[in-house]
């Protein structure tokens, strides 16, 4: 199976793991940006239109106790809208003619972190129907035009701020060249931007223009959180846009691991410490809110096994409707890390610095000389500092700003440590051999 899937999160040895295969949009820029290649693999695109985010706990109302368990009647689903009644992708992007999405979280307040009391005694439960009307108006769907035009990707996102800050997963922004969220509870349509990302953990923070007092999404706490729990999950199944639909289920594990594999770039990424759920996840939910039976957000919807073939360790293979969720309480962490503009090794603050090429996945090498380790050029974006210094296909790139590279994903990790419009200097061998040198000024591309 192969659908768009989260990437970069770390595994962990101790949690059963398991691996995957998903699709990403098409990269090169179509007619509206800088001339692309009319053949090759997708480029290597780094970077991201972003602003500084900057919102205020205060803005965020406190959320309730995490819910006990309880049961959705069958009538629920009668009286409200179908559970699921899209196609999609579970926790991915849904493909338009390329796919992305948008999740929940916040730098705010989660409800009752740390507190032993028993969550019932605090929390009402709402049947299916209401906790769908109390949780739509805090999302968003999200559509990404992706490298300058080349394609859409859509999904959901969660209101985290009445000045409009949105938490979603990284992968529902990336390569986008253009965000537009359309805010479910009134309706209107906004420019966003993001304002930083953290790969490893495939959550990012969107910051709307111009947005009025929006209604945000209510939090819980995902430390109480339990197997056989009752949750929900919500979003824009199928990528469709409109009223979002759900999907009923319980919560089958935690602190699970999974890989999930790029089929068309070949890299994958392990996510870890994940809530496992039977909700049928579709294309399109990424990042929109998987809550408990109260409608607060108790996790972020990532992947689902319709995106992959899933195996855990012992050869034990996922249901056919297993779903992932990143846990709340780590996706406020994230989004607090965000919007204080604390940049880390994980976490990227602003627009990231873009050069202007296509890399191969092979080893560097040049035709009348030994291997060289570095980043194999196959193609440069025209009008890139990449083509404006003379790279060109067959060259290796082998040092960015005086930092080594040793391959095409070590050059991704370099061009994250810079910044668009620093001077930098870019070494290369030709395939003859022969060295290169030239100062360039580093560009703001599609995010991340």
């Amino acid at each position: 199976m192969s659908t768009i899937v989260p990437e970069g999160h770390s595994g962990d040895p101790n949690t059963p793991s398991s691996s995957g295969t998903c699709e990403t949009p098409p990269i090169w820029p179509a007619s509206s940006g800088p001339e692309a290649p009319t053949s090759g693999p997708a480029p290597y695109q780094q970077a991201s239109q972003a602003s500084q985010a900057s919102w205020s706990p205060q803005e965020l109302q406190a959320p309730q106790a995490s819910s006990a368990p309880q049961a959705a009647s069958p009538s629920d689903a009668v009286a409200g809208r179908p559970w699921r009644n899209r196609q999609g992708r579970v926790a991915g992007a849904a493909v338009i003619l390329a796919a992305a999405v948008v999740g929940a979280g916040g730098g705010y307040i989660v409800a009752n972190q740390g507190t032993t009391k028993d969550a019932a005694t605090t929390s009402a439960t709402l049947s299916l129907t209401q906790v769908e009307a109390k949780v739509d108006p805090g999302l968003v769907d999200v559509v990404s035009t992706l490298d300058y035009g080349e394609a859409e990707a859509a999904g959901t996102g969660i209101v985290l701020t009445s000045s409009g800050e949105i938490l979603t997963n990284n992968h529902v922004v990336e390569g986008a060249t253009k965000i537009e969220v359309t805010d479910i509870g009134n309706g209107k349509t906004y420019a966003g931007t993001v304002a930083g990302y953290d790969v490893s953990s495939d959550i990012a923070v969107i910051k709307l223009e111009d947005a009025p007092r929006l209604q945000t999404a209510s939090l819980g706490n995902s430390s109480g959180v339990a197997v056989g729990q009752n949750v929900v999950a919500i979003g824009n199944a199928g990528g469709v846009g409109g009223t979002p639909t759900a999907a009923a289920g319980t919560v089958t594990g935690l602190g699970r691991s999974i890989t999930a594999s790029d089929e068309s770039t070949g890299s994958s990424e392990q996510l870890a410490n994940l809530v496992e759920t039977n909700a049928d996840v579709q294309p399109g939910d990424s990042g929109g809110p998987l809550v408990n039976m109260s409608g607060q957000v108790v996790a972020i919807d990532t992947a689902g096994s319709s995106t992959f073939q899933f195996q855990f360790a012992g050869s034990q293979n996922a249901s056919s409707t297993d779903g992932y969720a990143i846990p709340i309480n780590e996706a406020v962490s994230i989004a607090k890390q965000i919007e204080a503009q604390k940049s880390s090794s994980s976490v990227h603050i602003g627009p990231t610095a873009f050069l202007g090429v296509q890399v191969s996945s092979t080893a560097g090498y040049y035709s009348f000389g030994t291997a060289t380790s570095g980043a194999t050029i196959v193609g440069t974006l025209s009008g890139s500092p990449a083509a404006e210094a003379g790279i060109s296909a067959g060259d290796t790139v082998t040092s960015v700003g005086g930092h080594a590279v040793s391959s095409s994903s070590a050059l991704k990790d370099v061009l994250e440590e810079l910044r668009p419009g620093q001077k930098v200097i870019v070494d290369w061998v030709d395939e003859y051999g022969n060295s290169y040198k030239a100062t360039v000024d580093l560009a703001t591309g599609p995010v991340g």
